[in-house]
């Protein structure tokens, strides 16, 4: 049985149980806190790319203190690139993420707390791997210089101003949700993703502040499963990326979880933060 449905990683298993005996899932590293399933098997996805010395010509400008970052497919050219690295004089570290992260200097689209572990040690961060999903998490949640070294093609670029952009429609989101006088609570079913016990929560926040609440679950979230929603906003407990991300294609504003507090005026601008989803 091939199972053609999305899969967006591991916080998306597919609900194997009463149709197979187990279930082969391609691509993603296991997620720790989620448990040890012993008919659930991944099969990562390394890749065979190489580095060598000369990277160091794309490199001659990081600053001294560096942290490592890569997606599961090129978790292999930490140790790599890190002892290039300090081999040019550099200080280099690789954080231990929280129970959502399998490996050392691990990023998902939802958690950096790989980042999070050494920031303290670092001048910025370089993140190997390809695309911006990944590397955006790590931009949104530290405030740090987050560097790109594409492995496949030696190009290096720094993250902030595609963060910079992202972050300005976020305010522009807030900011159109500060009159909403009705939300709706998404919590998505499936089982990385679902945070009912927070949006209970929430909702219970936000009609204490004489405002209302509604609670839906689903298990893809779009724009055509909200359509039918008479509420003002959205409040998104499913990944975060969703509103990060994809909120143009909505027509009313959804907020992560912190952006809602700020909505409601329980948190200052300046404390925004990058929603994660913590063990």
């Amino acid at each position: 049985l091939i199972v053609g449905l999305p899969c967006y990683g591991a916080c998306d298993l597919y609900d194997y149980k009463g149709k197979t005996d187990a279930l082969v899932h391609f691509g993603h590293s296991p997620i720790p806190s989620q448990g040890d399933d012993p008919n659930v098997m991944y099969i990562e996805s390394r890749s065979d790319v190489t580095l060598d010395d000369s990277v160091m010509d794309s490199l001659k400008d990081l600053p001294e203190r560096i942290g490592l970052l890569a997606t599961v497919q090129y978790l292999g050219l930490i140790p790599v690139v890190k002892a290039i690295l300090e081999k040019n004089g550099r200080k280099v570290s690789v954080g231990v993420g929280d129970r959502r992260i399998a490996y050392p200097g691990q990023v998902l689209g939802c958690n950096c707390s790989s980042a999070e572990a050494v920031i303290d040690d670092v001048d910025a961060f370089l993140f190997i791997g390809e695309g911006d999903f990944h590397p955006l998490a790590a931009a949104f949640g530290v405030n740090k210089d987050i560097i790109v070294l594409n492995p496949v093609t030696k190009e290096v670029r720094n993250m902030a101003e595609t963060r910079d952009r992202i972050l300005r429609k976020r305010f522009a989101a807030i900011q159109s949700a500060s009159n909403a006088q009705s939300f709706l609570v998404i919590v998505c079913s499936k089982v990385g993703q679902n945070r009912s016990a927070e949006a209970d929560r929430i909702i219970e926040k936000i009609r204490t502040h004489g405002l209302k609440a509604y609670k839906a679950v689903l298990e893809e979230i779009n724009p055509i499963s909200l359509i039918s929603y008479r509420v003002d906003a959205y409040v998104n407990t499913a990944c975060p990326r969703v509103a990060m991300d994809d909120s143009a294609k909505y027509d009313r504003p959804m907020l992560t979880i912190p952006e809602l507090d700020i909505v409601l005026g329980d948190r200052e601008w300046a404390d925004y933060e990058f929603d994660q989803i913590r063990p």
